[in-house]
C-alpha cells in the first residue's frame, strides 16, 4: 500500500513539474517574442526618423544628406515587410513586398489591414502634418518565433501520447501475464484432484455401483478435464482446426440447455449444412458458454434465449439474444474490459476472455449489436469461413 501511494505521489510530482517546465518555456518564448517585436518597432521608428531627416534634406537644397540617414534608410529594415502610403493614399514606397502584386489596389488594402492588425502603423510627420504612414508586418524570423509555442505544444502532446500508449501497453502486458499465471495455476490445481477422481471412478466400477451414477460422474469428470485444458491453453498459441461451426456451437449450447433452469426458453436457428471455420473447439465453446451464462444472469434465470447462426459470403455470424435487463449504449465496449462487472460476485473476466479468444486467437470480432434497457441484448460473434 505504501509503495503504491509513493508511486502515485511520484507520478503527480512528475506531472506537476512537467507542467511548470512547459509553462516557463511558453512564458519565456512569449516574452522573447514581445521583446523582439518591440525591437523591430524601434527599428521602424528609427527608419521613420531617418525618412523625416531625408525629406528635410531634400527640402533644404543647400544641405547634404546625412550618411547616417542614408545608411538607416537602406540597411535598417532588411527583412521586415513595409508599405509606405503618402497623404494622398498612394503607395509612396515599399520594402520586401512583391512589385507586381502591389499594382492591385485590393491587395494593397489587404496588406494595410493585415499589417495594421499585426503592428500599429507609424506616422511620418513633416512640417506639422502627416506626410507618410508606415504599415509594417512581422518579419519572417518573428513569425517563426510565433509558431514555436505551437510546435512545442505539438511535440509535448505527441510525447504524452507515446508515454500514454507505452503505459497502457505495459499495463495490458502485466494483466495478460497475471491472467496467464492464474489460468495455468488453476489448471494445475484442478488437475491433481481430477486424477484422483478418475481413479476413484474406476474403483466404483468394480464395486457394482449403479452404472447410471458412474456415467453421470464421468460426464462431470470429462467436463472438468475440458475446463482444465481450457485454462492450460490461456497464454499460449492455441491450435486451430478446420471444424464445423454449427456442430461445435450446437453441442455447447445443448450442454448448457440441459443444465439450466427450465424457466428459460432455449431456441437455436442454424443452416442445415456445415460451415467450416478454423477453430479451437475448447476455447470457442468456452466463449459460447460465457455468453450464454451472462445472458442467463441478465434474465435472472427466467426468459427467452435465442442463438442464431447465419452465413454471408465468407463470414459467419453467431448471435446470442436474451430478454434480460439490457445494457446502456455507453457501456457496449466497456463490458469487454477486464474487471468490469455489474454482479455483486465475480471478477468480470468472462466477457474479456471471450473477446480475447474471439479476436486474438481466432481473428474475429465480438460486439454488442443492439440492446434496450428492460428488453434484452444481442451479442454477435463474427468469424471468417474457409
Amino acid at each position: 500500500m505504501t509503495f503504491s501511494s509513493n508511486r502515485n505521489l511520484i507520478r503527480w510530482i512528475i506531472i506537476f513539474s512537467s507542467f511548470i517546465i512547459v509553462s516557463l518555456i511558453l512564458w519565456n518564448t512569449y516574452s522573447f517574442f514581445q521583446k523582439f517585436k518591440a525591437e523591430e518597432r524601434v527599428k521602424i521608428k528609427t527608419w521613420s526618423v531617418a525618412q523625416n531627416n531625408f525629406l528635410r534634406s531634400i527640402d533644404d537644397l543647400t544641405a547634404d544628406v546625412d550618411p547616417v540617414t542614408t545608411h538607416v534608410l537602406t540597411e535598417t529594415t532588411t527583412s521586415t515587410p513595409m508599405l509606405i502610403i503618402d497623404k494622398k493614399g498612394d503607395v509612396n514606397n515599399h520594402i520586401n513586398l512583391n512589385e507586381e502584386k502591389l499594382k492591385d489596389t485590393t491587395y494593397i488594402n489587404y496588406l494595410i489591414n493585415k499589417f495594421s492588425s499585426e503592428n500599429e502603423p507609424i506616422e511620418v510627420v513633416y512640417k506639422g502634418e502627416v506626410f507618410q504612414t508606415i504599415y509594417y508586418g512581422n518579419s519572417p524570423l518573428l513569425k517563426k518565433i510565433g509558431y514555436y509555442p505551437l510546435a512545442l505544444l505539438l511535440i509535448i502532446l505527441l510525447f504524452a501520447a507515446v508515454v500514454y500508449f507505452f503505459y497502457r501497453s505495459t499495463k495490458t502486458a502485466e494483466q495478460n501475464k497475471l491472467w496467464t499465471g492464474m489460468a495455468k495455476e488453476t489448471a494445475h490445481q484442478i488437475g491433481t484432484p481430477l486424477s484422483s477422481l478418475v481413479g476413484w471412478t474406476e474403483i466404483l466400477k468394480t464395486e457394482k455401483v449403479n452404472p447410471e451414477y458412474i456415467a453421470e460422474i464421468e460426464k462431470d469428470i470429462d467436463r472438468l478435464q475440458t475446463i482444465t485444458d481450457r485454462f492450460s491453453k490461456i497464454g499460449s498459441a492455441p491450435t486451430l482446426e478446420t471444424l464445423d461451426l454449427v456442430e461445435v456451437t450446437t453441442s455447447s449450447y445443448e450442454y448448457l440447455k440441459s443444465r439450466s433452469s427450465k424457466l428459460i426458453n432455449f431456441e437455436i436457428e442454424h443452416p442445415d449444412k456445415e460451415i467450416l471455420v478454423n477453430l479451437n473447439a475448447q476455447l470457442y465453446s468456452w466463449t459460447i458458454e460465457n455468453l450464454v451464462k451472462n445472458a442467463i444472469d441478465a434474465m435472472k434465470g427466467k426468459g427467452d434465449l435465442k442463438l442464431s447462426i447465419t452465413q454471408v459470403e465468407k463470414q459467419v455470424f453467431v448471435n446470442i439474444t436474451d430478454t434480460g435487463k439490457g445494457i446502456p449504449k455507453q457501456l457496449f465496449n466497456k463490458i469487454f474490459e477486464p474487471g468490469y462487472t455489474t454482479k455483486k460476485r465475480g471478477w468480470g473476466l468472462g466477457l474479456s476472455l471471450a473477446k480475447r479468444i474471439v479476436e486474438d486467437y481466432h481473428k474475429g470480432k465480438i460486439k454488442v449489436v443492439e440492446s434496450e434497457i428492460g428488453k434484452g441484448t444481442t451479442i454477435q460473434i463474427t468469424l471468417k469461413t474457409i
